[in-house]
């Protein structure tokens, strides 16, 4: 090999370099609003993770499930450890500690094969967890000193509630045996539809969120139609599929709200 390839290949080694450090997809939380908005994001993937769980379970291969748990789970175990590294005053060092003593037996039980037994127990670990990410986000909006963030939490919900419409309705689905499953299902669809309301006005949102909250209005109402069906017949996949869909809308809403609060 000559000098001038061995001169390409070091200009080409440092190139690649570069875009693996400078990746957005590496970057790690520089500013509260993106703290806010990851460790928000956290509540939603505790959700997405038992659909998931609950599609591998019953074996349907739709959205590759399987796939998609192991992504879930390596980008809440990078995004606890990015939350870890930001900005810590006590409070919120003591909840990320609390967070992780419960995320590390969830996450062995995720990995094991999944069973009908395991997922009662499992729904119950994820809600306790989903309750801890929830009191973390509200901490960092207080750290934020900042009024106007706890509409990024707010948005930054719905994604979570889309996935726990879904997550409830794959258990059913399965055949989870939830006494209180119609009430879990009705309080979450409370919850979206206040915070939709909320959301819808919001005095600085702009043209594109707007628009955006109107199509999550839509998809939201035939979600409600088919998971309120009584005709017996069940369909994992659409109500997946929808809810991935209010979950990318919320998510691109959300970003634009940490835009427009800068």
């Amino acid at each position: 090999m000559n000098l001038i390839h061995v001169h390409r290949l070091t200009i080409s080694l440092f190139i690649l370099l570069g875009l693996i450090i400078f990746n957005p997809a590496n970057a790690s939380i520089d500013n509260i609003n993106d703290a806010v908005n990851k460790s928000g994001k956290q509540r939603m993937l505790t959700q997405r993770m038992l659909k998931d769980y609950a599609l591998v379970g019953m074996n349907n291969t739709f959205g590759y499930p399987d796939k998609d748990l192991e992504k879930q789970i390596s980008l809440f175990d990078k995004t606890l450890n990015d939350l870890n590294h930001f900005n810590k005053n006590n409070n919120i060092a003591q909840s990320i500690i609390k967070i992780k003593k419960l995320w590390s037996p969830i996450k062995t039980k995720l990995k094991q094969k999944p069973t009908l037994e395991s997922a009662v127990d499992l729904q119950k670990s994820l809600d306790r967890l989903l309750e801890s990410c929830n009191d973390l986000t509200i901490l960092f909006v207080k750290a934020s000193g900042k009024n106007n963030l706890e509409i990024i939490s707010i948005s930054g919900r719905q994604r979570m509630l889309s996935q726990r419409l879904s997550a409830l309705y794959m258990l059913k689905v399965w055949g989870v045996n939830d006494s209180d499953f119609i009430h879990k299902l009705e309080k979450t669809m409370d919850e979206f539809s206040k915070a939709e309301k909320i959301l819808e006005n919001f005095s600085k949102n702009t043209a594109e969120i707007k628009d955006s909250l109107q199509r999550v209005k839509k998809l939201f109402m035939w979600f409600e139609l088919m998971a309120n069906s009584t005709s017996g017949r069940y369909i994992p996949s659409l109500i997946s599929k929808s809810s991935d869909k209010i979950n990318s809308e919320m998510n691109t809403v959300t970003k634009l709200y940490i835009q427009i609060l800068k």
